[in-house]
């Protein structure tokens, strides 16, 4: 089983405005409205891999109840706590002309103890030892930056799986509590290092040091230059140039492949390059609509990894 974990979804509304700036009248072409959050991204994904997964966090309202019923009609279980505060709303504009986006995130409402408590509860009443559960994106405002940690080394205790996809406080202490992988930028790898690597072989040394902690498997996203995946081995892709529809979830589809990889025994070289391909065909999409399988599968045959060592 895959749980994914979604503290703060939205309401994701992509609009596409064609030269978009800012101090002007600005005219929407097109309008999309997606379930959004960074687990429930990744829970659209393994959907469109062919896997079922229960998608868990916080909800509220009626853009909570809205939410909640396009994961049931998308095959996604939804075990969401109800709170009172009505979930966010995110607004993503789309400029195909500069080729480039703009977030525009609302930061959600603050919750209860007890609510965090009842997801944890609800965890592991659902997962069973070898499962993973993603942890994924920021938490609600006024969270305690232990949240993340306190929840890996409960579920670590009872034999459940944590891949952790966060950033600042959450990560930090999250990786400390030894999740079974982390997903960090090389922003994030270098606030985990207190260094900043440059080269890809220094990215795989810093990479590589988080990974003897007792990290599993450490995964590198570079935008743009590709990714560097840390296991037994060391392999890197320079990155896959693909026309740009939206960059939103590129990070949660690369997640998905690992937690499909994981789950049906792919080989690691095999998981990377499914998981570039994925990410890459997600770019390919509007908003934080996933990718077609299609795609999915005309990336994957072109993937080529390079086995590297780390820098001295």
């Amino acid at each position: 089983m895959i749980i994914t974990v979604t503290l703060t979804p939205a309401l994701d509304k992509t609009v596409t405005i064609p030269n978009f700036e800012s101090g002007r009248l600005n005219r929407i072409e097109s309008i999309r409205l997606d379930a959004g959050g960074k687990g429930i991204n990744v829970s659209k994904v393994l959907r469109v891999l062919g896997m079922r997964s229960t998608a868990m966090g916080i909800l509220g309202g009626s853009t909570g109840n809205w939410i909640e019923q396009q994961l049931r009609i998308a095959g996604i279980t939804p075990d969401f706590v109800h709170v009172a505060p009505e979930t966010r709303t995110n607004l993503k504009i789309i400029d195909p002309l500069r080729q480039c986006n703009t977030d525009i995130n609302e930061p959600g409402e603050p919750a209860d103890n007890s609510v965090y408590e009842e997801i944890l509860g609800r965890i592991l009443a659902r997962a069973q030892k070898g499962d993973i559960v993603v942890f994924a994106g920021k938490a609600p405002p006024e969270a305690s930056g232990n949240l993340y940690a306190d929840m890996i080394r409960t579920l670590s205790d009872h034999g459940i799986r944590s891949f952790l996809d966060a950033d600042d406080t959450l990560l930090v202490r999250g990786t400390s509590a030894r999740p079974d992988l982390i997903k960090p930028n090389l922003d994030e790898l270098s606030r985990l290092t207190g260094r900043r690597p440059e080269s890809v072989p220094e990215i795989a040394k810093a990479a590589l040091e988080l990974q003897r902690d007792g990290i599993r498997t450490v995964i590198v996203s570079l935008g743009a230059r590709g990714a560097v995946f840390v296991r037994d081995r060391i392999l890197y892709n320079p990155g896959i140039s693909v026309p740009v529809g939206s960059t939103v979830g590129a990070g949660d589809a690369m997640m998905a492949a690992f937690c499909y990889g994981e789950s049906v025994g792919l080989l690691f070289e095999e998981t990377c390059r499914l998981s570039l391909a994925v990410s890459a065909a997600k770019v390919m999409q509007s908003g934080s609509q996933p990718p077609e399988k299609k795609d999915i599968d005309a990336l994957f045959r072109g993937i080529v990894l390079t086995e590297i060592s780390p820098a001295p």
